[in-house]
C-alpha cells in the first residue's frame, strides 16, 4: 500500500509522522513523507523518502515570533497575515497534491490536518491523523485562526470544492500520540465506540546522537546530574539561562546536563559542574539523571515518564501547560510557567521534586507508560487496517 505523511513544524511534530512512517517502510509498504526542508536530514537519517514541504520551519518560527512582536494594531495586521499564511498554504498543498497522487491513506500531523483534508476530499484519498497532545486543548487566538480560515477556503475554491467542507471530510481515524494515563477523562469519554481515538502512546524514532557516549561517561564520573533541555524553543537570552541553571545547581549541590537545543550556547564557558551539548537520545541519558527540567514538549513530557525521573516543567505555551498539569496530577513532577521562574523558585522547585517521594512516584508510573516500540507498532496497525477498510479490493 501506499502512505504519505504530512508533517510540518519542530522536532516535536515532525518526529512522530516519522517514527510511523519508517515501521511503515519496515513493514514492506511504499511510503514518502512531506517535512520542512530543515528536517529532511531527521526523516533521512531514519531511512525515509522525504520531500521539502513549505518554508524552512525554524524561520517561520522567527518570522512569526518578529510579526507579533512588532503588531502594533492586529487588525490593520491582519491583511498581511492572511497573504503570507495563503501563500505558504498553496505551496504546501501543491506539494502535498502531487504526492498524494494513488494514496492508500494520507496521514496528517496535526498541525497538516486542515490542509491535508482538503487534498483528501479533492482526490477521494482516506485521511488519518496522528495527535500528539488533545486538539480540544488547543486554543487559536482569533488572528490566526482567521488567516488559517481565509486560507482554507482560498485552497477549497482553488481545487473546485465547495466553500464549506462536509462531514464525510473528517479524518476516518485520529490516532493519540500520547498515554491515557494524562488524560483520564477524556479518555473514558472516548472509550465510547462512536469514537475513533485510540491512544497509542508517544512515537519517537529513538534515534543516538553524536555525544551520547560521551554525556553518559561524563554522568558516569559524578553524581546524577539533573537535565535542562528547551526542546526547538528559541531562548531569548542564552547567558542569562545558563547563569540561572548554573547557580540553582551549585545552590543545591547538583551537577546540571544542559541541552541547547537550537540555540547557540557555545560561546558560553560552563562552570565545572554543568556540561552543555547541543542534543541527547532522551531514552539513553535520561534514566541516568537524577530529575529532568524541561518546557514540556509532549515528547520530552513522555520520555520523562518512561524513564521514571521526576521532573520540573517550565511551560511558555500551547499544550506545555497540559503536560505541567498531566505531571502534577500523576506526582511525578511540578509545572510553573517559564515567564514567572526565577532564581529562588527554580532553586525551591528543583530541591521539591528532588524529594525521594516525587522518584517513587515517576518509578511507580513509569511501567504504566507504552511502551515505545508497543507505540510505533501499535499505530502502524491502525493505520494499516485504516487503509485496508477505505479500500477493501
Amino acid at each position: 500500500m501506499k502512505f504519505v505523511l504530512a508533517a510540518y513544524g519542530s522536532r516535536g511534530d515532525v518526529e512522530p509522522c516519522a517514527a510511523v512512517a519508517r515501521e511503515l517502510r519496515c513493514r514492506g509498504h511504499d511510503v514518502v513523507i512531506a517535512v520542512p526542508p530543515d528536517k529532511l536530514a531527521l526523516a533521512e537519517s531514519a531511512g525515509l523518502a522525504a520531500v521539502a514541504y513549505g518554508p524552512d520551519s525554524r524561520e517561520q518560527l522567527d518570522k512569526a515570533t518578529d510579526f507579533v512582536r512588532h503588531m502594533q494594531h492586529p487588525i490593520s495586521a491582519l491583511p498581511q497575515l492572511m497573504e503570507r499564511v495563503t501563500n505558504i498554504w498553496t505551496e504546501k498543498g501543491e506539494t502535498l497534491a502531487a504526492l498524494a497522487a494513488g494514496a492508500d491513506l494520507l496521514i496528517a500531523g496535526m498541525n497538516e490536518q486542515r490542509l491535508a483534508a482538503i487534498v483528501a476530499e479533492r482526490f477521494g484519498i482516506p485521511l488519518a491523523a496522528l495527535h500528539f497532545f488533545p486538539a480540544e486543548r488547543l486554543e487559536l487566538g482569533w488572528l490566526q485562526s482567521h488567516a488559517t480560515s481565509a486560507a482554507e477556503g482560498a485552497q477549497r475554491q482553488a481545487l473546485g470544492l465547495p466553500a464549506e467542507a462536509g462531514p464525510s471530510t473528517r479524518p476516518t481515524l485520529e490516532i493519540q500520540a500520547y498515554d491515557e494515563l494524562c488524560v483520564p477523562e477524556l479518555a473514558k469519554q472516548w472509550a465510547a465506540p462512536a469514537y475513533r481515538r485510540p491512544f497509542v502512546g508517544s512515537l519517537t524514532l529513538g534515534l543516538p546522537s553524536d555525544v551520547d557516549d560521551e554525556v553518559l561517561s561524563w554522568i558516569v564520573g559524578g553524581t546524577p546530574p539533573i537535565y535542562f533541555g528547551f526542546g526547538s524553543t528559541p531562548v531569548s537570552s542564552p547567558d542569562e539561562t545558563v547563569a540561572v541553571i548554573s547557580a540553582a545547581c551549585e545552590r543545591l549541590g547538583e551537577r546540571a546536563l544542559i541541552c541547547s537545543g537550537p540555540n547557540d550556547f557555545t560561546h558560553i564557558p560552563p562552570a565545572a559542574h554543568v556540561k552543555i551539548v547541543q542534543a541527547v537520545n532522551h531514552a539513553a541519558v535520561f534514566p541516568a539523571c537524577r530529575a529532568i527540567a524541561h518546557h514540556g514538549g509532549a515528547g520530552t513530557t513522555a520520555a520523562g515518564m518512561r524513564a521514571g525521573v521526576p521532573m520540573l516543567i517550565l511551560w511558555l505555551w500551547l499544550d506545555q501547560p497540559m503536560w505541567a498539569e498531566a505531571v502534577d496530577a500523576l506526582g511525578v513532577g511540578l509545572g510553573r510557567a517559564f515567564s514567572a521562574s526565577t532564581l529562588d523558585s527554580l532553586v525551591a522547585d528543583l530541591r521539591c521534586v528532588l524529594d525521594p517521594r516525587y522518584l517513587r512516584r515517576a518509578r511507580e508510573v513509569a511501567p504504566q507508560m507504552t511502551e515505545s516500540t508497543q507505540s510505533v507498532a501499535r499505530a502502524a496497525d491502525l493505520l494499516e487496517d485504516a487503509a485496508r477498510t477505505a479500500r477493501p479490493d
